[in-house]
């Protein structure tokens, strides 16, 4: 196996400002306390291929509705690495818990970006029959493999990142 990438908690500072943000009726000391029992992603086997993110919060979504978490994380990854995140294969089985764009595509150079490359996750329970997805916090809801990708020959692109979401949208 190649070790490419590590994971890393972004600050507090930058922690709160995006919890804040996010869910705009917490108070400071509650994205402090919050902050202090993230867990950085990890695999549940030595033959597993994604990498548990955890709920920094407990959630309840009801048919429809969906959550944006800020997951307190970033990953330092080598060059010519993505990291792709979906939802746990087990809760899309059981809940047909989704996420909202489909499939997350982290690039190596977000981790330098203004936000110190702090991942969101943003799920949708997507149910035909009815079921509301509870989750506690600390469970693994997401996940995120590491996978290599190539470029065309003729590519030439120098441009850098400076952003989050769509930052790379201007041309």
């Amino acid at each position: 196996m190649q070790k490419i990438a590590k994971f890393y908690k972004v600050t507090l500072n930058q922690f709160t400002k995006d919890w804040m943000d996010t869910f705009p009726d917490s108070s400071r000391s509650e994205a402090e306390e919050i902050y202090e029992s993230i867990k950085i992603p990890a695999r549940a086997t030595a033959g597993s291929a994604g990498y548990d993110f955890f709920t920094p919060v407990s959630f309840v979504l009801k048919p429809g509705e969906s959550i944006k978490m800020p997951t307190g994380i970033r990953a330092e990854m080598a060059e010519g690495w993505v990291l792709q995140i979906f939802p746990r294969s087990s809760l899309g089985f059981k809940f047909r818990l989704q996420m909202n764009n489909t499939v997350g595509i982290i690039d190596s150079d977000y981790f330098y970006s203004d936000n110190e490359g702090h991942m969101f996750i943003k799920v949708i329970n997507d149910t035909r029959e009815g079921k509301v997805v509870e989750l506690a916090a600390g469970t693994g809801f997401a996940q995120g493999i590491f996978v290599p990708f190539g470029i065309t020959t003729d590519d030439e692109c120098t441009n850098s990142r400076n952003g989050g979401f769509g930052s790379t949208d201007a041309r």
